[in-house]
C-alpha cells in the first residue's frame, strides 16, 4: 500500500511531497515522487499545511455503558475528522477500566475501528472510590500497555492513596493523570467558578482554590516520590503559577489545558444554558488570558479536549442537574488556532497537540518530525479557512457542543492514519 502526499506545506514552511509505503513515510522532497511504486494514490495537498497527526490525552468514549453518547467507533470517527490518530480514552465507563481485561477490551474495540489509535487510560483505583488502589501492574502489563492513569472526573483526594499510586506507576514508566478538585472546597454539586457570577446566578461555586491546594499537594508527593504527575484540564491562573514554580525546581509535572478554557469564560452562563456546563468550570476572563499566557510560554505542556459526549435525556436538564462535559475533538484545532493565533505558528500547534501529548503517553510511533522512517500519522489542514460550526453536522452520537455557531480558524481537510486516508476533503473516507 503507498500513497504520495503532493505539495504540503510541512509544518507551515517548505512544500514537499511524502511519499508512504506500507504505512511509514518512505521519502520526503522533490524527489520523493520518483520513488512512487506503480499504482501508488496520490493525495492533493496543495496550499495544505501537513502536521504530525494529533494526540489526544483526554477523551471520553463511553464505551462501554453509555453507547447512546457515543462509542469507540464514533469517537473514532470525530477524532479522526478533527484530525487525530490517537486519542487516550478515559477510564469513567461502566464498568469502569480498572482491571486489565477491561482495558484490553477498550483497545481490541479501537483496533476493531482503525480509525485512529485508540489508548485506554487506567483507573488509579477500584470503581473510582479514591480508597484501594486499581490493578495498574496488570494494567500495564497487558497487551493494551497502559500507562496514564487517571480516576478523572473524581479527585484522587487521599494524600496516602495518591503517593502509593505515584509510586506504583513509577516502576513501569507510568503517569498519573489528576483531575485535581478538593471535594471539600468544591462538592459534587459545584458547577460555577465562585464570584459575582456564581453569586448572582444562585449557582454553587466552584473556586479555583480547590483546583489548587490538589495541584500543590500533588507536585510535591511527585518531587517527594520521584515520579511523574500530569494535571489534567488546568483551568485557573493560581494553578499555573503552582506548576511553573514545581518545573523550575525540577519536579517532574506536567499539564494540559482544554481548548473551551482557552476562548470561552464564566460569563456565559448567565443564559443557564446547559452546554457550557463543565469540570472544571469556564473561569473569569484572567484565568482564560493566563492559560493561554502559560501555553505560548511552555508552562502548560499540550492541549487535551476532554471531549465529554452526553445523551440529550442527560444534558437538556437544568443547569445545577445537568451532566457536565462538552464535545471538543472535532472542533479543536480551530479552537486552538483561533485563541493563539497570534501566539503561535505551526510548529507551536504540533508542539501542544501532538508531539508533547505523544511523549507524555509513551506513544513512540507519533507526534513525529514527518520524517523518512517514521509512522505515516499525518494531518493536512487548510490554514485560511474559516468554518462555522454546525453541531448537526457532527459525527458524534452526542450534540452537546458549545461551537455551534461560532466562526474558527482552519479546517482539517485530510487525515492519514497509519497509511490509510481515514478523512478525505473534511469528510470520512
Amino acid at each position: 500500500m503507498s500513497l504520495l502526499i503532493k505539495g504540503a506545506a510541512l509544518f507551515g514552511t517548505e512544500t514537499a511531497d511524502l511519499l508512504v509505503v506500507d504505512g511509514r513515510i518512505a521519502a520526503v522532497g522533490a524527489d520523493a515522487a520518483s520513488q512512487a511504486p506503480s499504482g501508488t494514490e496520490t493525495l492533493d495537498a496543495d496550499g495544505l499545511v501537513a502536521l504530525p497527526g494529533l494526540v489526544d490525552l483526554h477523551t471520553h468514549l463511553r464505551q462501554p455503558g453509555r453507547e447512546d453518547a457515543e462509542t469507540v467507533l464514533t469517537g473514532s470517527q470525530a477524532a479522526a475528522v478533527g484530525g487525530y490518530t490517537a486519542v487516550l480514552a478515559m477510564a469513567n465507563t461502566t464498568p469502569v477500566t480498572d482491571t486489565a481485561e477491561a482495558a484490553l477490551r477498550v483497545w481490541e474495540l479501537g483496533r476493531e475501528a482503525g480509525l485512529v489509535d485508540v489508548q485506554p487510560v487506567g483507573a488509579v483505583t477500584k470503581g473510582l472510590a479514591g480508597e484501594e488502589l486499581a490493578e495498574l501492574g496488570l494494567m500495564a502489563r497487558s497487551a493494551a500497555q497502559v500507562r496514564v492513569f487517571s480516576d478523572d472526573g473524581k479527585c484522587v483526594h487521599d494524600a496516602r492513596v495518591m503517593r502509593r499510586a505515584l509510586e506504583y506507576a513509577k516502576a513501569f514508566g507510568g503517569v498519573v493523570s489528576q483531575h485535581s478538585q478538593d471535594p471539600v472546597l468544591a462538592g459534587p454539586s459545584a458547577c460555577c467558578h465562585e464570584g459575582e457570577v456564581s453569586g448572582r446566578l444562585g449557582l454553587p461555586g466552584w473556586p479555583g482554590i480547590a483546583e489548587e491546594v490538589i495541584v500543590a499537594r500533588d507536585v510535591m508527593l511527585a518531587k517527594h516520590t520521584g515520579s511523574r504527575i500530569h494535571v489534567a484540564h488546568v483551568s485557573s491562573a493560581g494553578s499555573i503559577e503552582v506548576i511553573r514554580w514545581a518545573k523550575a525546581q525540577g519536579i517532574d509535572v506536567t499539564c494540559e489545558v482544554t481548548p473551551h478554557h482557552l476562548i470561552l469564560t464564566t460569563d456565559l452562563l448567565t443564559g443557564y444554558d446547559p452546554v457550557f456546563k463543565v469540570n472544571p468550570p469556564l473561569r473569569p476572563t484572567e484565568d482564560v488570558m493566563a492559560l493561554r499566557e502559560a501555553l505560548a510560554d511552555g508552562t502548560i505542556d499540550a492541549v487535551a479536549t476532554d471531549h465529554a459526549p452526553h445523551a440529550r435525556h442527560d444534558k437538556e436538564h437544568a443547569f445545577v442537574d445537568a451532566a457536565f462535559g462538552m464535545l471538543g475533538l472535532e472542533t479543536a484545532l480551530g479552537v486552538v488556532r483561533t485563541a493563539m493565533d497570534d501566539e503561535f505558528d505551526w510548529n507551536d500547534i504540533a508542539r501542544v497537540m501532538s508531539r508533547t501529548p505523544a511523549r507524555i503517553a509513551g506513544l513512540e510511533e507519533h507526534g513525529g518530525q514527518l520524517a523518512p522512517g517514521e509512522a505515516a500519522h499525518v494531518t493536512l489542514v487548510d490554514p485560511t479557512a474559516t468554518v462555522t460550526v454546525d453541531r448537526a453536522a457532527s459525527v458524534s452520537l452526542s450534540r452537546n457542543n458549545p461551537w455551534h455557531g461560532h466562526e474558527l480558524t482552519s479546517r482539517v481537510v485530510h487525515t492519514v492514519f497509519g497509511g490509510k486516508v481515514t478523512v478525505r476533503d473534511g469528510a470520512l473516507a
